[in-house]
């Protein structure tokens, strides 16, 4: 997902006169709304489906990946951008005029993304500041509003930095994944066991998943996630956002009623939607919902 060679991109310029892009990868989930809105270059991570490479938002996206699982499952794993798929994505930027880039990246715990970041920003001739954000799916694309936000109002990379670290320890999500063996075989959750003869609702906090709660239906999900962003708000006077994750389109009914539920909660700001792509899918599977909350940011 990049801008069109063709239309100029959002930029800013700081107090020391420099023009930053700002560039992410897709594992971030980040929206179409916020990538055009701060002119996001979004470099695509790979999906491998039954030994086949593609690239997210580009050649795959979340409902072509989860129609995969129609029948058989398929064996399904991801890998990061290469350093020149980086490279092409910084470049591009220098070529609209950008002086400097912030790219801001899922959990260098997590993926190899932040290694393959670094060694593309040796390969263009203006300062790179590679930026991980200790976090993954929407907490990412969370950062990058938030680095936008600091962007626009002539921060620089110092003020960035500091704005993520102090957002991302204020940052939390909740979610039921469709397929819990993806995210024992993905070595997302450690040494967790997920049983199978309940619902877990997970939390995942700076990288380790845990069971939040287990529950006898789906129903009970909704209550549990609702109750678990509404207590963000105790810790967020300022006001709190969500974001809420619907991976394919038999979970969205369950998205919408979680919407639903905190769509009168005092302290929720503003609750928007996101799709679980490819990368975070080939973890969870079909059949995945949950959330993100964050202060809001403004």
């Amino acid at each position: 997902m990049t801008a069109d060679d063709t239309t100029p991109i959002p930029t800013s310029t700081t107090s020391g006169g420099s023009t930053i892009g700002i560039v992410t990868d897709s594992n971030s989930q980040l929206t179409g709304e916020l990538a055009g809105r701060f002119g996001v270059e979004v470099v695509p991570m790979t999906v491998t489906v039954d030994g086949v490479d593609h690239l997210e938002g580009v050649d795959l996206d979340a409902d072509g990946f989860y129609g995969f699982f129609e029948g058989r499952p398929p064996e399904v794993s991801t890998s990061q951008p290469s350093p020149g798929s980086f490279a092409i994505a910084y470049r591009r930027l220098v070529d609209r005029g950008c002086t400097e880039i912030w790219s801001i990246h899922i959990a260098e715990a997590m993926s190899g993304t932040v290694a393959s970041a670094r060694l593309g920003a040796g390969e263009v001739d203006v300062p790179v500041h590679v930026i991980d954000t200790g976090s993954a799916s929407f907490g990412v694309g969370a950062c990058v509003w938030a680095a936008g936000v600091v962007r626009d109002r002539g921060g620089d990379v110092d003020d960035v930095r500091r704005r993520i670290e102090s957002f991302v320890s204020r940052l939390g999500t909740t979610f039921m994944v469709g397929v819990p063996l993806l995210v024992e075989r993905g070595g997302r959750a450690g040494d967790l066991e997920i049983p199978g003869e309940a619902i877990s609702v997970l939390a995942m906090n700076d990288g380790d998943v845990r069971v939040l709660e287990q529950v006898s239906t789906v129903e009970d999900t909704i209550d549990v996630m609702s109750t678990y962003a509404a207590s963000w708000v105790e810790r967020e006077p300022g006001g709190v956002t969500v974001a809420i994750g619907t991976a394919d389109e038999p979970s969205r009914p369950l998205s919408d009623r979680l919407a639903a539920a905190l769509s009168d909660v005092p302290g929720i700001d503003d609750v928007l939607h996101y799709r679980v792509g490819p990368s975070v899918g080939a973890h969870t599977g079909p059949g995945t919902f949950g959330l993100f909350v964050f202060p809001t940011i403004r």
